[in-house]
């Protein structure tokens, strides 16, 4: 009889394991989860890129004037970070900010970082 229930025990357990192996994303997948998005050409646009900062309350972390706050400053921020880094700080997140990746278009994103980029 326990013969019976060991059998029975490694049979269950081949086959979850099968099913993990089919089923549970590679290296190549999660890499590609992981790796931000490339950021997309767009001619750069002021007047709108200070109208985003405005509309998804960037300015209350990082100033009227990006000055800082309880966010860095961002006034020279194109001396420290191209602006493919400030496309992906943006796009994912880092430390307290939160990611924009759900609520603006990666061209709107580009354009505020190509924006900020410039600010040197």
């Amino acid at each position: 009889m326990q013969k019976w229930i060991m059998s029975g025990l490694i049979t269950i357990a081949c086959v979850f394991a099968i099913v993990l192996i089919f089923t549970l994303p590679g290296k190549e997948e999660v890499a590609e989860q992981n790796k931000p998005p490339a950021m997309p050409e767009v001619t750069m646009d002021a007047a709108a890129a200070e109208a985003t900062l405005k509309a998804q309350g960037c300015i209350s972390c990082h100033g009227d004037q990006l000055q800082g706050g309880a966010g860095p400053n961002l006034q020279k921020i194109g001396s420290q970070l191209s602006a493919e880094e400030i496309y992906k700080i943006i796009t994912k997140g880092q430390g307290g900010m939160p990611s924009f990746k759900d609520k603006l278009k990666s061209e709107e994103i580009a354009n505020v970082a190509q924006w900020l980029a410039a600010k040197k």
